[in-house]
């Protein structure tokens, strides 16, 4: 049994925005995105129009943002710190970080700011797939091929992935890194 829509007010808005912060860190933009969802399948089932409602999404997420709860420089720089320790490069990082509405030119400055490089995330990769020098065993052209793409695919520039890939020991890439 389904609950009963009801119209979108301010203060329904205000509270499933709490929720979601309560639960999740988000941008601006994400936080409008996620109240607009919810608007968007109130005003369906009312038969509303959701462009309506733009307004008061607005004021909401302007609220949220004055009162401190919503930060896009905070947010970007958890995110990105977050994602290089899962070992992820430079280009995934913008992409996550357009996806969750960050402007381009925030995301840029903060990861010139910020300290590790593709070399140091990609080798954080490489261990937890066990490539380069955390592989067992020898590898085959065809293994040492494969290990490449997978790094390129994760964003990790070709000279990257190689000298990963090629690398005998990891006390070889930690000069590297330093």
């Amino acid at each position: 049994m389904t609950r009963a829509a009801r119209p979108p007010t301010e203060e329904r808005l205000m509270k499933a925005a709490l929720h979601y912060l309560d639960r999740y860190g988000s941008s601006r933009e994400n936080l409008k995105r996620v109240l607009g969802r919810k608007v968007m399948r109130a005003a369906r089932e009312l038969e509303l129009d959701p462009g309506d409602f733009d307004a008061m999404i607005e004021a909401v997420v302007a609220r949220c943002a004055a009162s401190g709860l919503v930060n896009d420089r905070l947010f970007a720089e958890s995110r990105i710190a977050s994602e290089r320790r899962k070992g992820r490069s430079a280009r995934r990082i913008g992409a996550v970080l357009a996806a969750k509405g960050i402007e381009q030119d925030l995301a840029e400055q903060l990861m010139a700011e910020e300290e590790s490089d593709d070399l140091t995330a990609a080798c954080i990769a490489a261990r937890k797939r066990r490539f380069g020098p955390w592989r067992r065993g020898e590898a085959d052209p065809d293994r040492l091929r494969k290990e490449m793409a997978a790094l390129c695919r994760q964003g990790f520039s070709l000279s990257v992935a190689r000298k990963v890939v090629d690398a005998r020991d990891a006390a070889e890439l930690e000069e590297d890194e330093g």
